[in-house]
């Protein structure tokens, strides 16, 4: 079994969520990011920050990153999360789902 961190944006919340199941169904621990869900709740700056610090900490607890790639989309918070991950050396895998 290994320890994953989901890494990519969170525009591609549904797509993020499928891949953590079927990664958990073939026996990885799956840690994902903390997606927004409650109506009518404002996050604060510091809310924020502590939430990116505490996705950092999942990176540092895993044996890989696997970084969601939706239509050849990266965003600059997954491109820090894959600069801290390999200074870290922790295995970087790519999942990519291209719309053609």
């Amino acid at each position: 079994m290994k320890i994953i961190t989901l890494c990519g944006s969170l525009k591609f919340k549904k797509e993020m969520m499928e891949i953590a199941e079927k990664m958990a169904l073939k026996g990885n621990c799956v840690l994902t990011p903390v997606y927004p869900v409650l109506k009518n709740y404002e996050i604060t700056t510091e809310q924020l920050k502590k939430l990116k610090e505490e996705h950092l900490k999942k990176v540092e607890l895993a044996d890989a990153i696997l970084v969601v790639n939706v239509d050849n989309y990266i965003g600059n918070s997954t491109h820090l999360e894959i600069k801290y991950a390999e200074k870290l050396g922790k295995e970087i895998l790519y999942y990519t789902n291209l719309m053609v």
